[in-house]
Order: C-alpha cells, then structure tokens, then sequence
C-alpha cells in the first residue's frame, strides 16, 4: 500500500509539472500580424498567392515552449471549406515553430515566436479565406488569426462618396466599386459574385446577393448608396511609449516598480464635438524601441494606464478599448470600470512598448457596439476601405478570390 502511494504521489507530481510547462492563451501578448518588409500590424491579412507575410507573439514566461500551428481554407462565411489540404497546401503543416528568441534586458520575462509564410514547408495553391490556428503540444487552441488571398483576375477600382441620405450626409461614407474582368469570364455574376468590405481591417460587410446596377461592356458597375454605407466614425487616438521614461502629449508620467508604468492624460468624448483631422494609422500598432534594431526581444512590456472622463456618460455604461492591438476583442480584459472618485472610466492592461492606435466603444444590453456614442462619427473622417471579390462558378467546390482593390475616404466626393 505505501509503495503504492508513493507511486501516484510520484505520478500527481509528473503530471503537475508538466500541466505546469504547457501555455494556454492568456500567456499570448503582442500578436504582430504583417506583411514582409511592412512594420505596421493587422489583424486581416490580404495578399497574392507568393507573397510574404510574418506572424510573431510573445509568451509571458521564461520558458521555450512548443507551440504548433495549422491552416484552414474556409468559405466566404470562415467556415471550413470542402477542399482537402492537399488541394490547397502544398506541402504540410502541424509543425513546431522553430524561430523562438527570449527577452534580453527586459523587466518582464518573454520568448518572442516568429514564423513566415510561405516557407520551405508551405506553399498556398489555391485562393481564398484562411485561417491560421496556434496550438500547444496538447492541441489545444492559443489563438488563430485570418487571412485572404486573391488572384489578379479581375480589377477592383473605387471611390468613396458622401452618402444621399441628407440627415445622415455629414456621419456616414459610400463605398462605390467597379469590377473588370482580366482575361477572365464572369458567369452569372447576380449569382456568382460575392463580396466583403473591410474598413480600416477592423469590421467588415458581407454581400452575398448584390448585384451589379449596371454593365459596361464586361465591367461590372456598383454604385449603390444604403447598401453600401459606413459609419464615418472619428480618428483613432494615440500613443508612443518606444522611449518608456519619457512623457509626451499624450504620456503624463511613467513610473518603475516590478515593470514600468505609463500614465496617459484623460481622453474625452468626443460625439458632441467638432471633426478635428489627427493623423493615425487607422487603429493598426507598431512595436518600437528607442536605441534598438532588435524591438522584438528588446521592447519590454509597461502597465499602460487609460481613462475616459466619464461627463454625459451613464455610470453603468459598458465602455471597452480596441484596437489591432487586442484583434478589436470585446471582452472584460478591455472593459473600463467606473471610478466614482475622479468621475472617470479607467483600464489597466500590460502593453509592449510602442506606438499604439485606440479607440473607445460602447455597447448596448446585447453586448453589440452603439457606433459613435463615444468617438462620434464624421464623414472627413480618413479611413482605409477594402473590397474582396469572390467569385465561385456553378460545380465549383469553393470561393476563390479573383479581385482587391483598396480605396480611401481622403478624397472623399459628393
């Protein structure tokens, strides 16, 4: 009996220890999310079928652990598609990420994950939407990300417009397309055209039956107004903390205990105020460090302070903050608590140094966003549109994408 005992209390320390080593998600920071050669993040990738794109994280933890990945064509809705992964991948994936690196001169401890695709092991074959999942060694989820490619089969040219809807001609923006066939036939496009439109990679529109207004020759012509209008919504805000003892506009002060902490003077609602043109990067983030080639394993993390004047605010509204930086999540992570003492809305969250874009959200009972109660929303407003074309011919067994164009609401036009 006491050999036996000591057995399972030899076999409860084992699995302890190793239950102990594995990551789950909430030791995931830092998701960075780009295009090769490009410094800016984004949670939606979209690119051609060779080109280059890179994915790196930050586990909060000292130890290198194994973490695998794995990629899903989907349908136009992300859900799996019918092709087999052979069909769609050349080569194969479920493999561990090689290029780890941890944290040098850093308060908090990290190793910093970085994989590129397509590799030696991976090759894409076909368009599309696709996911990209990361896991631990038990196969369990860490996080996944999306992202879409397209082939040069068709022209996507696009204009943004003020919307005709008079009360709503200084808040709202219309995106307005035409899609030309390269060397290439649409069949039945009433039926065979689907299309998703992103704004600034953060939300996007799904049109599954939009058909085109009018035709020009092989062009296909859709310049629809309601249909096809966005909120204008406002600028996002901003900070910069690459050199983390400094204060700046929008840095108050910093302090140092066991990690760094970055104060940020109050923001304010901004609804009721005039439209007021401040560069941003279209709620994207940069990692940075000041003094340092090497920002992935260099920057070190701050406790980063935010606070919304609460005026005009119910007190038990539901504020949160998003950005790419948290893949626009709504959750209580992100949620601001009310502060009865300052009258103020007031988060708290670990950031690697950087700069960073933000914007407040309200949600109603339902949890869904009430567009512009805190930021408000202009049709000045510069925000970065993109139109996905996605086209799948009767007996075809998936969407491929054939089109992308881009457009901005810089030069917006009545």
């Amino acid at each position: 009996m006491k050999k036996r005992f000591i057995l399972l209390h030899i076999l409860y320390l084992v699995v302890n220890f190793n239950f102990s080593q594995t990551i789950f998600g909430d030791k995931i920071e830092s998701i960075f999310f780009k295009k090769y050669n490009n410094n800016i993040s984004s949670n939606i990738l979209i690119g051609t079928l060779n080109e280059r794109f890179s994915i790196s994280f930050d586990v909060l933890s000292g130890i290198e652990h194994d973490v695998y990945y794995e990629i899903e064509h989907c349908d136009f809705d992300w859900n799996k598609s019918n092709l087999s992964k052979t069909e769609y991948l050349q080569g194969f994936d479920n493999l561990k990420i090689e290029n780890i690196q941890s944290s040098f001169n850093t308060y908090q401890i990290y190793t910093n994950y970085q994989l590129e695709l397509p590799n030696q092991n991976i090759k894409f074959k076909k368009s599309g939407n696709y996911i990209i999942r990361f896991l631990n060694e038990y196969g369990d989820k860490l996080f996944e990300r999306k992202f879409i490619i397209y082939e040069n089969l068709a022209s996507v040219k696009s204009q943004i417009k003020r919307t005709r809807n008079l009360s709503l001609i200084d808040k709202k923006q219309v995106v307005q397309f035409q899609v030309n066939p390269i060397n290439f036939q649409i069949n039945n496009p009433d039926k065979n055209l689907k299309f998703k439109i992103f704004k600034n990679n953060e939300s996007a529109l799904d049109f599954k039956n939009l058909k085109p207004l009018y035709k020009m020759g092989s062009k296909l012509i859709y310049d629809y107004d309601e249909e096809l209008s966005f909120w204008g919504g406002n600028e996002f805000l901003y900070f910069d903390n690459k050199s983390i003892r400094n204060t700046d506009v929008e840095i108050m002060g910093y302090s140092l205990g066991e990690l760094y902490s970055t104060y940020l003077y109050s923001d304010i609602v901004r609804a009721n105020k005039k439209y007021t043109y401040n560069p941003d990067i279209n709620g994207g983030f940069l990692i940075n460090i000041t003094g340092s080639n090497e920002p992935n394993i260099e920057a070190d993390y701050s406790l980063v302070y935010f606070k919304l004047n609460a005026f005009n605010i119910e007190k038990t509204s539901k504020i949160y903050i998003m950005g790419e930086f948290n893949n626009y999540q709504i959750n209580e992570k992100f949620k601001l608590e009310y502060n009865n003492t300052k009258n103020t809305f007031d988060l708290k969250i670990k950031l690697k140094q950087g700069f960073y874009n933000y914007k407040y959200v309200l949600t109603d009972s339902n949890n869904k966003i009430v567009e512009g109660m805190i930021r408000g929303n202009f049709d000045e407003t510069e925000n970065k549109y993109s139109i996905i074309v996605y086209y799948r011919n009767f007996g075809e067994r998936y969407d491929r994408v054939i089109g992308y164009g881009t457009a901005s609401s810089e030069n917006i036009s009545n």
